[in-house]
């Protein structure tokens, strides 16, 4: 089992952890070091009870405020949810593509291998 050390309110502490935990304990440790830095900056310095009392109270805090704010998040999503439910579904688009008759391609064309011909008669008598 792995033991780390951490710094809260300027005071080190040795803890143990499950392998692999490190990571998560040092970014806890972190947390609580910013309120007890907070706290020893206002006070001054205190018992280690009282300092990591006070800093654990204080996130404690923070949480239940962050949890408050979920919980409304979720009651929000849960109403626009049941509000795009009861919408009816959009009409789908009716998309139309003009389709060009054979006769009017037949008829380009044609009119494309006359204007060719006349071309190549224009450039012959030039030439010539």
């Amino acid at each position: 089992m792995p033991e780390v050390t951490v710094t809260i309110g300027g005071r080190e502490f040795s803890v143990s952890c499950q392998e692999g935990e490190e990571h998560y304990l040092q970014t806890a440790a972190a947390m609580l070091d910013t309120e007890a830095s907070a706290i020893t900056a206002q006070i001054g310095r205190l018992p280690e009870p009282r300092m990591l009392l006070m800093s654990g109270l204080m996130l404690a805090d923070k949480t239940a405020g962050m949890e408050e704010q979920l919980v409304a998040a979720k009651e929000r999503i849960a109403a626009l949810e049941a509000e795009a439910s009861q919408m009816p579904a959009p009409e789908p688009e009716r998309v139309e593509v003009p389709v060009i008759p054979q006769i009017v391609t037949d008829s380009f064309a044609e009119l494309a291998a006359r204007a060719e011909a006349l071309a190549a008669k224009v450039e012959e008598k030039a030439s010539a």
